[in-house]
């Protein structure tokens, strides 16, 4: 399946009279996907509690936080001025602001260049040249590999591009130790395999957003049965590899209570998906969003425990 093909991104005027101040602030922060990232430093900053073994200095913590912000904005700024186009064919984006034109396609790209660059600079700077490295990396496999390269291309897309979004853990684990372990990459191979069952069940709600787009993700070109059968395959191997950490990153007891409570609930909600999609169950009753949110719940849960951990040895 190749990219649609291209259309002006702007159904508003770019005029002054329709950009006033204020809603032009609010796009440049839209630009930046808040929501998103939000999910990226709850895996970040526990991290860096596992590192530490305790409390990080709380001037880093920030300061990470300031640069992983930057950059991630970065990365999503620049993802929006290249999908503008496919932005405006689906219900879900019509909204943003290169589609509103409340943000012309040029401001976006070099907003995204300069976010890219300061944030690089910001954490060789204030935290480390390893940790800029990485943030970097994560940005460039975002932009060049998941939203160029694998989006439009493949129904295996958000699988590999997910490995842009496990790189906090790599971030946050770096500005603290000047290093890498077993323990962040035991976080990263969770995040891997967490990421496919958590955008699939929304690929599933919005597959014909993203069939009228052009892009190829695995619910519209595979059945619901399908799709759910590798959602169970991959959360599987996700509450193995979160086990891994117990032994690898010495946690106490508590961790992998934890990660077998959640996992179960996790695996509860993916097979009844399953279940469902196997009987046939379309539409509101298909219920695939239930697994969505919970996902999200489950990441915050468990890096939340990770923060805790080191207190309780």
């Amino acid at each position: 399946m190749t990219a649609v093909e291209s259309r002006p991104a702007g159904v508003v005027p770019a005029t002054p009279g329709h950009r006033p101040l204020a809603a032009r602030v609010g796009a440049f922060v839209a630009l930046t996907k808040p929501r998103i990232i939000e999910l990226l430093l709850i895996t970040t900053v526990p991290v860096m509690f596992l590192a530490q073994r305790g409390v990080p200095d709380l001037l880093l913590v920030l300061t990470v936080v300031v640069g992983g912000y930057l950059s991630a904005g970065g990365a999503n700024a620049l993802n929006m001025y290249i999908d503008r186009d496919i932005d405006a064919l689906m219900h879900r984006t019509e909204r943003r602001p290169l589609v509103t034109g409340m943000v012309s396609p040029r401001e976006a790209l070099w907003f995204g260049i300069a976010l890219a660059v300061g944030s690089t600079l910001w954490f060789a700077a204030f935290v480390n040249v390893l940790s800029a490295g990485l943030s970097l990396a994560a940005l460039l496999f975002y932009v060049f590999v998941y939203t160029l390269g694998l989006k439009r291309r493949t129904s295996q897309n958000i699988v590999w591009g997910g490995i842009a979004g496990c790189m906090p853990v790599f971030i946050g684990w770096a500005a603290v130790t000047n290093s890498l372990a077993w323990s962040p990459v035991v976080l990263f191979l969770v995040i891997f395999f967490w990421t496919p069952p958590h955008y699939w069940p929304l690929s599933m709600k919005v597959k014909d957003d993203y069939a009228n787009a052009g892009v190829p993700m695995l619910p519209v070109l595979a059945s619901n049965e399908a799709v759910a059968k590798q959602i169970v395959g991959y959360s599987w191997v996700m509450v193995a590899v979160s086990l891994a950490l117990w032994p690898l990153g010495h946690t106490s007891w508590l961790y992998p209570v934890s990660a077998v409570l959640l996992g179960a609930f996790w695996l509860k909600e993916a097979h009844g998906l399953l279940a469902r999609a196997k009987a046939g169950v379309v539409g509101a009753k298909l219920k695939e969003m239930r697994l969505f949110h919970w996902s999200i719940t489950y990441l915050t849960l468990l890096f939340v425990e990770i923060a805790i951990d080191p207190f309780l040895k």
